[in-house]
């Protein structure tokens, strides 16, 4: 009898717990069993290593009773993340490999049934895990296809090697009676150049002097922005035109965002740093916005970590997916709770919504009569709840411009004269308190949301003529330091509060 332990990692959430490969061979009717809750595609791994080993030139123990016990019992495993383990586990409990070196690795990923090595998600989120929780006195390797090394090459402090071929890793793997020869290659992450990636730009958008003034202090700020308009009025064009504002990501937050895009097998090296945009059709559930199924995937608001999420025609998504939103929005995270487990994903993305007035789309447009009546417009404008409004920072008119006075319009600033005031007053913000104006709360309100007096007297007297709430208050003065930051001020001056309140007015003056 022989048993050989592997060690590797499932996935759990954005959590990669490790996972002991346990190999039983045994005398007695030839079989193949995988045991310790295995869903379909991991039980699918008998016939694809069966046939990667013979096909390989490898042996596989015909005539034994083979066992495979995916350790803890307890925590459910899928994809085909498990079939180089299980492989290798074979192959150790022959004898075939050195056990010492064995035990120095964790290996991942999907065999082909001519033994080469397939891509795993969430090649990131191993990584992160194993350079989090260091086991014995030195840390594992970590041994994965090529393609998924690179990726998780990304992280630093992680001994990370990548193979294309199974039999690239058992040569590295040999005892030195067998003949061992070859190493396995550390991997390497190819980091593009920054420069690489172009943007659209803001000097395209002709006119709306307005609406790209709240883009500017949106993006200052990272405050969450709504645009309401009728069709074709620039809406979608401002809004693709929003990351061209917003600084490169920083090494912390491009890991996070990047680790998440990993989850979901989306990850793309060549956005590297770059903020991210998820634009989902107005159909997408509120499990796609906000993450589920089973086991639970992330959802857009998490894809959208650290980057933007568009929601373009808002009153048209479902207002179940709409009012799964206001939780996220507020605290930066999603909770998935299900009977068994429950899955933590961050969700720290910038809101960036348009939507027309009406029905017919021309409700208070000079240039064409809108058809729908008071009750319509009253009622398409209702499918957007209190709650979830009252956690929009910015919400802003884009007028129809006539033709003539579009083409009569100057060209306006570009996307990097603009980039270059946000990245300031964001450097002013994190420079005073460590957080954006957005993301204050608690002791932080009072300690640097500094009024002058006639603007909070200003501010209190807007708030109980329009029954806001407090959330709207401190949105709005949060809204005011942004702007004053944009200005230069040291405290919120009355002309910025007026400012910020305007901006939360939109849909009560339509």
């Amino acid at each position: 009898m022989s048993l050989a332990i592997v060690h590797s990692r499932a996935l759990d959430g954005l959590k990669a717990p490790e996972v002991t490969v346990e190999v039983h061979l045994a005398n007695g009717l030839p079989s193949f069993t995988l045991v310790g809750l295995a869903d379909t595609e991991v039980k699918e791994a008998r016939e694809r290593v069966r046939a990667a080993l013979s096909n390989a030139g490898l042996e596989f123990p015909f005539n034994k009773r083979v066992t495979v016990n995916l350790a803890p019992a307890d925590l459910p495993k899928e994809s085909g993340r498990f079939d180089l383990p299980i492989a290798l586990g074979i192959l150790a409990a022959m004898g075939h490999l050195d056990g010492a070196r064995l035990a120095e690795l964790e290996f991942a990923g999907e065999l082909s049934l001519g033994g080469e090595l397939r891509p795993v998600r969430g090649a990131l989120p191993m990584a992160l895990a194993l350079r989090r929780g260091a086991n014995g006195p030195r840390q594992r390797g970590l041994v994965l296809p090529q393609v998924s090394a690179q990726e998780a090459a990304l992280v630093d402090g992680v001994r990370l090697y990548g193979a294309a071929h199974l039999l690239e890793v058992v040569a590295a793997l040999r005892p030195a009676d067998q003949g061992a020869g070859g190493e396995l290659i550390r991997a390497r992450a190819a980091e593009p150049p920054l420069s690489a990636l172009s943007a659209p730009d803001l000097r395209d958008v002709k006119g709306q002097s307005a609406a790209k003034r709240a883009l500017e202090v949106a993006a200052a700020g990272g405050h969450s922005l709504m645009m309401v308009g009728p069709p074709g009025t620039g809406k979608s064009m401002l809004a693709q035109r929003f990351a061209g504002l917003l600084p490169l990501l920083n090494d912390d937050e491009a890991l996070e965002s990047a680790a998440v895009l990993s989850l979901a097998g989306c990850f793309d090296a060549g956005r590297w740093r770059h903020r991210l945009m998820r634009s989902p059709h107005h159909t997408a559930s509120s499990v796609a916005l906000v993450g589920g199924g089973s086991p639970p995937r992330p959802g857009e608001i998490s894809l959208a970590h650290h980057g933007i999420l568009f929601l373009d025609e808002l009153p048209e998504f479902p207002r179940a997916a709409l009012e799964a939103l206001r939780e996220p929005l507020e605290t930066g995270h999603i909770t998935i709770a299900r009977a068994a487990r429950r899955h933590d994903f961050p969700a720290r993305f910038q809101l960036i919504a348009a939507m027309n007035p009406c029905p017919c789309g021309h409700f208070g447009n000079p240039l064409k009569a809108c058809r729908c009546t008071p009750d319509q417009v009253a009622r398409y404008q209702s499918r957007l709840s209190g709650p979830l409004l009252d956690r929009i920072d910015v919400q802003i008119e884009v007028p129809a411009v006539p033709p003539d006075v579009l083409a009569a319009c100057p060209d306006g600033e570009s996307s990097s004269d603009v980039a270059a005031r946000v990245l300031a007053a964001r450097e002013r913000q994190r420079a005073r308190q460590g957080v954006l104006n957005a993301d204050l709360s608690g002791g932080l309100l009072e300690a640097h949301l500094r009024a002058e007096a006639a603007a909070s007297v200003f501010l209190q007297s807007a708030c109980t003529r329009l029954g806001w709430s407090g959330r709207a208050f401190h949105r709005v003065l949060k809204l005011a330091r942004t702007i004053a930051d944009l200005s230069g001020a040291e405290s919120i001056k009355q002309a910025h509060m007026a400012e910020a309140i305007q901006y939360r007015r939109v849909l009560q003056q339509v």
